[in-house]
């Protein structure tokens, strides 16, 4: 088993027994981390839905957050992140709302962040926690990879 699976699995059992859902806003993991709670048989008792976020476009056509709301963000940000965590929760109406932003690689975003750089978040009812990571690779599936895995532990860490 993967880490990435194991990871999947221990959100969805922690999510089932519960009683909690959770939905997906995702970027630069490109539908990673739904791919992998999706694996999990069960899937329809814990995940509501979610969103490859990969543009502003998609940010506006998919989670309907219009560009006012954007002034003083940026992508690839801890604020940003949480935006898309509370949007996504909020709009499927899940108990949690996790997110991800990014840059994969091999080169780095527009805004200067170095390829590895990601942001996520995690928002509930009452709790919202973020964290950025570097892994200073600029491998892009392994960044994928590893920017996927961190936000299912960061969720994990969050359910407690």
């Amino acid at each position: 088993m993967t880490e990435l699976a194991r990871l999947a699995a221990a959100v969805a059992a922690r999510l089932t027994e519960r009683g909690e859902t959770v939905a997906i806003a995702e970027s630069s993991t490109g539908g990673l981390i739904s791919s992998a709670l999706l694996a999990v048989p069960g899937a329809s008792k814990f995940y509501v839905g979610g969103a490859v976020v990969y543009t502003a476009r998609a940010r506006l056509t998919l989670l309907d957050i219009p560009q006012k709301a954007m002034d003083g963000l940026r992508s690839a940000s801890e604020p940003y992140a949480v935006l898309l965590a509370r949007v996504a929760g909020k709009n499927l109406k899940a108990t949690w709302g996790l997110s991800e932003t990014g840059a994969a690689g091999p080169e780095g975003n527009r805004y200067g962040d170095a390829a590895g750089h990601a942001c996520f978040a995690v928002v509930g009812q009452e709790r919202e926690v973020s964290l950025t990571i570097e892994t200073r690779m600029d491998d892009r599936q392994a960044n994928m990879q590893r920017f996927a895995e961190q936000a299912l532990a960061l969720l994990l860490e969050t359910l407690g």
